[in-house]
């Protein structure tokens, strides 16, 4: 196999969170510790370091960046994060949103790069929600757009909760192409406008789901002209997912996955990939799923 890229930290599982926590934190351990039962050498994994605050500050709200950092954000604010606060809370997130700007800087050097975390697509510049406090797929894309090469990028973001905090940051950054496919009656109840959006019905299956996938890529290609692809590759669109609604098989998130790397590849398009929502409470068959990227990635057989 290729040895593609994969981005990784121990802090991604490290987080105390009260019991019956709708959030599944062991999941990403679970899928290195998997990669590595598959032969993934540990030298294939990049370990990020937390982003720094301060050039954050210069992308996102100083005060809300300020507040979240030092505990001191107002506790409905929390709430709608969804998550106690901490300080291991906090460095986590930094050290995941680092993850995916690594990943991004991988991609353009080697086509492609995987970060076992990512896609906090609910974050808005000044407040987080739905379990998402920064959001690192805009910070990967300005990241992307600081190489010479790069004019646009898009963020194709396959999660089955619309990406509404991304749409809104890139809503004016003509660089930053959106496209969201999700389910029409998931969180968030108010979506935002992305460049295109593809809502599905409740209880979408393969069939359907794959037609828009392909679709959705080619129009977004076409339109956008991208010189880089950021891809959320949630798995919370799974016919076993507790919050998800779609009837998508294991099958068929792999189909989607071998779609959009083909894809890119064919166009020689670098894509960076993170693993996006996934909510079983069984880990195991989680992971499974969420195997499926590294399968169409060809990190693994």
């Amino acid at each position: 196999m290729q040895s593609i890229p994969l981005v990784f930290h121990p802090i991604y599982s490290q987080l105390d969170l009260p019991e019956r926590h709708r959030f599944p934190i062991e999941k990403y351990q679970g899928i290195k510790d998997r990669l590595r039962q598959l032969g993934v050498p540990e030298e294939q994994f990049i370990e990020p370091e937390a982003l720094d605050l301060a050039k954050v500050k210069t992308v996102y709200d100083p005060n809300y960046i300020e507040a979240l950092a030092t505990g001191t954000l107002d506790p409905k604010a929390m709430r709608r994060i969804g998550f106690p606060w901490s300080e291991q809370l906090v460095k986590r997130t930094f050290t995941a949103a680092a993850g995916t700007v690594l990943t991004a800087e991988l991609a353009l050097k080697h086509g492609k790069a995987l970060n076992l975390t990512g896609g906090y697509h609910h974050a808005f510049s000044n407040f987080g929600s739905g379990f998402c406090m920064v959001n690192d797929l805009y910070l990967a894309a300005l990241a992307m757009l600081n190489h010479e090469h790069i004019d646009k990028v898009l963020v194709f973001d396959c999660d089955v909760h619309q990406g509404d905090g991304t749409a809104k940051l890139a809503e004016n950054n003509p660089h930053v192409y959106t496209v969201s496919i999700h389910g029409e009656k998931n969180f968030p109840y108010r979506k935002q406008y992305s460049d295109l959006d593809f809502p599905l019905v409740k209880g979408t299956s393969d069939a359907l789901f794959l037609a828009t996938v392909q679709e959705a890529l080619s129009m977004a290609i076409t339109y956008a002209q991208p010189d880089a692809v950021i891809y959320d590759a949630g798995v919370d669109v799974h016919i076993n997912d507790d919050l998800g609604h779609l009837d998508i098989s294991t099958d068929g998130v792999y189909a989607r996955d071998k779609f959009v790397f083909d894809t890119c590849e064919r166009l020689n398009l670098p894509i960076a990939a993170v693993i996006g929502g996934g909510y079983q409470r069984d880990i195991d068959a989680l992971v499974d799923v969420h195997l499926q990227l590294f399968r169409a990635a060809g990190v693994v057989a």
